[in-house]
C-alpha cells in the first residue's frame, strides 16, 4: 500500500545523499587521512545523525526551526563554525616525512572511533540544509496520514541507507592504492580538503530560510 511512497522517498534520498556536501567531504578526509576504520566510523556517525533529523521531523520540531529565524540562524551558524574550525585545522597541515606502508597503517590507528564518529555525527546533525530536506520529506513527500510506525520505518531506512552509502565511500577512499596516491600530495591534500570545508561552511553561513 505504501510501496509507491517508499520508492519515492528512497529515490529522493538517493539523489540527495549522492550529491557531494559536507558529509562527503568529512568522510573522504577521514578515510584518506586515517584509514578505513576511521572512515567507517565517520560514516556511521553521519548515518546515526539521520535519526536526529527523523525524530524532530516526526515531532514537528523541524517545522518550528524552519519558521523561526532565530533558531534557524543559531543552527546554521553552529554548523558553519564547526566546518570552518575543522577546515582551518586542515589548512594548517604541515608537510610530513615520507612514510613506509607500515607507517601509513599505524597512522590510521591514531584516530579514535569516538572522534571519527563524532565528526560525522556533528557534521550531519548541525547541517540546516538537512533540517530543511527532512522537513520537506516528511511534510510534502510523505502523506501526513501515513501511520507513524510506517514513517518511523522510512526513517530507519534513511539512516541505514545513508550509513551504507558513506561506508562505501570510506571503503573506496581508504584503499591502499588510493591513500598512497593522496599521500604523495601530502599536506596539499589536507589543505585542499580544508579549503573545501571552509567554502561549504561559508556557503552554509549564508543559507536562508526559503
Amino acid at each position: 500500500m505504501y510501496a509507491a511512497e517508499f520508492l519515492t522517498v528512497a529515490l529522493i534520498h538517493l539523489l540527495a545523499v549522492a550529491s557531494p556536501g559536507p558529509d562527503f567531504a568529512v568522510v573522504v578526509r577521514e578515510s584518506v587521512t586515517h584509514g578505513r576504520r576511521a572512515g567507517t566510523w565517520t560514516a556511521l556517525g553521519v548515518g546515526s545523525a539521520i535519526f536526529l533529523h527523523v525524530g524532530y521531523s516526526l515531532l514537528g520540531i523541524g517545522l518550528i526551526v524552519s519558521q523561526s529565524i532565530v533558531l534557524f540562524n543559531a543552527l546554521k551558524w553552529a554548523a558553519a563554525a564547526y566546518l570552518l574550525y575543522i577546515g582551518f585545522k586542515a589548512l594548517r597541515a604541515k608537510p610530513a616525512k615520507p612514510a613506509a606502508e607500515g607507517e601509513l597503517h599505524r597512522e590510521a590507528g591514531e584516530r579514535t572511533p569516538r572522534g571519527a564518529f563524532t565528526a560525522g555525527f556533528v557534521t550531519n546533525g548541525l547541517n540546516p540544509k538537512a533540517t530543511l530536506f527532512f522537513l520537506s520529506l516528511f511534510t510534502v513527500v510523505i502523506n501526513p496520514h501515513t501511520p507513524l510506525a510506517i514513517q518511523a520505518g522510512y526513517g530507519v531506512y534513511l539512516a541505514v541507507a545513508t550509513a551504507l552509502w558513506f561506508c562505501l565511500v570510506a571503503m573506496l577512499f581508504s584503499q591502499q592504492r588510493v591513500r598512497a596516491g593522496f599521500a604523495r600530495m601530502g599536506h596539499w591534500f589536507d589543505r585542499t580538503m580544508g579549503a573545501v570545508l571552509i567554502a561549504i561552511g561559508v556557503k552554509l553561513a549564508f543559507t536562508s530560510v526559503k
